[in-house]
């Protein structure tokens, strides 16, 4: 007999039977479900494409007890290859001494990954957030929420965990990296649910991913790095082209040779501050638009049909594009949200901007997404800060159309649609509340023309996305940063050695995977020039 372990790909469970994965896998490699001894999901994704036949489809790791001279026929087989398992590659450490602690910027996913990174290997990182402390940033969150009181220091956007603590917690990238699997484990290890190990579209939720985020800063902790929270890096020192320190507070002057950047895309003081020193950077193109609610069970039916609701699936998402004719603008759905909620992410005083969240559950109800529009430098300006300008320039008018209070401007889908007189359908989950406004008066003309093509061209599509259960609210302008800060091969500034710009903000990733992976490699990239401090 021969014991292998193998990979098999693409194994189909139809939810119309009652057969085991196990007796699955048995099926396609032509063996008995006796002979295989473990059966260990890699990969699991949604088949919905059929909707009389919905599917789920794995990758599996199997080890199997076979005849010798059947091995080879089983490795023959399509799909069926030999099974390792990956083991990351230890770091090259670099050998130049380091007279101060590495400076890490920004507590985000790109910054607690480069900061845990550079902790696992000795380097005693000095990690800096403007915002507060979690418990304390939850608190107050829910306050605004509550009350409509906003804290320019503690909000959505700024604190320990970056903006994606108030999200869905997606962790999906379109960037097939090897380390991921290297990454997610350290989620794992730090809190967050372990079939995000396999899952095809992982996601924490907001509530786990608070967890997650406690774990990897006590992790930090542990391995010698310092956390500084409410501690904002209000200028920067420069000497002969090189950082030599920064700013804290206003005040103190802390000492630093090498920083990593990773202050988010809502940074825009930070921003300004390094423009004005001449750091390269340029603007880029992002997105504008609204944020559109569904029930739930609407959405389950559209792409599910008579599986909606089975207890395998979960609830539904959607992702929806739709081009101009002349291929000049696109809307296209964003970090959509099952069973989640609309919520108030401003980071600025007299500034209103929506996002999306859910909970690891999912089970709200409702479902959003945020609907947008491309934006280019041709929009805005040549200038690196106009992008910037421009977001500001709707979030304010967001701010006054709702009442100058934090309210959202809203409206529903059919009378978007229509141009008739704003109204209000439905339950809006947005706090502290909403006010009926045309969303045309919030948004750039040509935004709010593609997205009305956009949404009836989405109706047709999923079956009463663009009938009366839809609601919308204004406006989504965070979607990624405006600008980037131009890096070289080393992941240095190309104008100022010493500075790693990293993650979304500064234009190098878009989402909590992304900007993870950015903030690891960019830590990697000053582990093999400096030696451990």
């Amino acid at each position: 007999m021969a014991k292998l372990t193998l990979r098999v790909n693409d194994v189909k469970l139809s939810l119309k039977q009652e057969k085991t994965l196990r007796e699955c896998v048995a099926k396609k490699l032509g063996i008995r479900p006796g002979a295989i001894t473990q059966c260990t999901v890699l990969h699991r994704a949604v088949d919905a494409r059929h909707k009389d036949n919905v599917c789920l489809l794995y990758h599996v790791a199997a080890e199997v007890d076979v005849p010798s001279g059947f091995a080879r026929k089983l490795l023959g087989r399509n799909g069926v290859t030999p099974y390792a398992k990956a083991v990351p590659a230890a770091p090259q450490l670099g050998t130049v001494p380091l007279t101060e602690r590495p400076v890490v910027i920004g507590a985000g996913p790109g910054g607690l990954v480069a900061a845990l990174e550079l902790a696992r290997y000795g380097y005693r990182p000095i990690l800096v957030e403007r915002g507060r402390a979690l418990s304390r940033r939850v608190e107050d969150v829910e306050a605004f929420w509550r009350t409509g009181k906003f804290n320019p220091v503690s909000n959505v956007q700024f604190g320990m965990g970056g903006a994606g603590t108030f999200s869905d917690g997606k962790l999906t990238t379109r960037v097939n990296d090897p380390v991921m699997a290297d990454i997610l484990q350290a989620f794992v290890a730090a809190g967050a649910p372990p079939e995000i190990l396999t899952e095809h579209k992982p996601h924490v939720g907001t509530d786990r991913l608070r967890a997650m985020v406690q774990g990897l800063a006590a992790e930090i902790g542990r391995l010698g790095g310092e956390i500084r929270c409410e501690t904002q890096v209000t200028d920067f020192r420069f000497r002969n082209g090189r950082l030599t320190g920064l700013v804290l507070n206003g005040g103190e002057v802390l000492p630093a040779e090498t920083a990593i950047l990773a202050c988010g895309h809502s940074a825009r003081d930070t921003y300004a501050v390094l423009a004005s020193h001449g750091v390269g950077m340029e603007g880029k193109a992002f997105s504008v638009g609204l944020r559109i609610e569904h029930p739930q069970a609407l959405i389950d039916r559209a792409q599910y049909g008579g599986f909606a609701g089975h207890p395998r699936l979960g609830p539904a998402d959607y992702a929806l594009v739709y081009h101009t004719p002349d291929r000049s603008r696109t809307a296209y759905s964003f970090c959509m949200c099952p069973g989640g909620q609309v919520v108030a992410a401003a980071s600025e005083e007299g500034g209103v901007v929506v996002n999306g969240m859910s909970l690891y559950g999912r089970d709200s109800g409702i479902a959003n997404s945020a609907l947008v529009v491309n934006v280019t430098p041709a929009d805005f300006g040549a200038d690196p800060l106009a992008g910037i300008a421009f977001q500001r320039r709707y979030e304010r008018l967001a701010f006054a159309a709702g009442g100058r209070n934090y309210r959202a401007p809203a409206q529903s889908v059919e009378t978007f649609l229509q141009g008739t007189a704003p109204a209000l359908a439905g339950t809006y989950s947005y706090r502290p509340g909403v006010t009926a406004v045309r969303l045309d008066e919030v948004l750039p003309p040509f935004a709010a023309a593609t997205l009305k093509q956009g949404i009836a061209w989405f109706g047709r599509r999923i079956q009463g996305f663009d009938g009366p259960e839809g609601m919308l609210t204004g406006v989504e302008t965070r979607t990624s940063a405006p600008l980037r800060i131009l890096r070289g091969q080393d992941y240095q500034s190309v104008t100022h050695g010493g500075l790693y710009p990293c993650g979304e903000g500064c234009g190098y990733a878009g989402g909590i995977m992304s900007a993870a992976l950015d903030g690891y490699h960019v830590a990697r990239a000053i582990m093999s020039v400096w030696r451990p401090f």
